[in-house]
């Protein structure tokens, strides 16, 4: 087994050291996650774009940058929901996670994350359920 990380393993890391010194220094956390966004290309920001609309309509969720990929945090600034491009890790799927801090359990074992290739209208209904109860609005 390597221990050594990838290019981009290493490019999130910096980003990560980066997005606490931004925060630190009271940047505007939302203004990063969606140049983040901007910066994608094709179905990663298309997915990206459509994930940030249905979280800011739909949680009390802020906008900020994780280790360099938009992600959304509750009042305690703790990130509930991220997504993950394709492209940043040469994969055939975007990824949208949820952290510990998403009340998502169901017994002893629940999905965490999810690949993604398209957000269909059931999708994104699907989707704004978890949401909300990753949040504790459902």
């Amino acid at each position: 087994m390597s221990t050594t990380f990838s290019k981009e393993e290493k490019a999130a890391m910096r980003a990560a050291v980066a997005e606490a010194k931004a925060a630190q220094q009271g940047a505007d956390l939302e203004a990063a996650c969606l140049a983040a966004i901007s910066s994608m290309g094709g179905t990663d920001k298309e997915l990206a774009e459509t994930l940030h609309d249905l979280v800011k309509s739909h949680t009390d969720l802020s906008a900020k940058t994780w280790y360099g990929m938009p992600a959304y945090a509750n009042s305690d600034g703790k990130v509930v929901v991220f997504f993950q491009s394709a492209a940043k890790f040469k994969v055939r799927y975007a990824t949208i996670g949820f952290q510990p801090d998403a009340k998502l359990d169901e017994g002893n074992f629940w999905p965490s994350s999810f690949a993604v290739t398209k957000l269909t209208a059931a999708d994104q209904t699907h989707l704004v359920t978890l949401l909300k109860k990753a949040v504790g609005d459902v």
